[in-house]
């Protein structure tokens, strides 16, 4: 059986490089996917703890922060297709106003 410490291993590494995404890289679609990364390394972390505590409430909770993560990402992929058909720009950077 895996030690539970390798899971929380995992989800630490897979959060750090996520952080990492959303904090140098300056492309959008690349921040969401980081964020994205976290949430799935949180997930990792509720699976594994509800699997050691014997415990069903962590899986249960993971589908759902799963489900809400799908529907921010169609939320987010909406609005960023939006944006790149007005401005014509990925970079976070050059998205500095929020006039129509």
């Amino acid at each position: 059986m895996i030690p539970l410490t390798w899971f929380i291993g995992l989800g630490l590494i897979l959060f750090m490089i996520g952080v990492a995404g959303v904090l140098l890289r300056k492309n959008i679609i690349i921040v969401l996917m980081s964020i994205e990364l976290m949430l799935n390394s949180v997930n990792i972390n509720l699976v594994a703890f509800s699997y050691y505590l014997d415990d069903i409430r962590g899986q249960i909770f993971a589908i759902f922060t799963i489900t809400v993560a799908a529907a921010e990402v169609a939320v987010a992929l909406g609005i960023l297709i939006a944006l790149v058909r007005n401005r014509r720009v990925l970079n976070s950077d050059d998205m500095d106003s929020l006039k129509g």
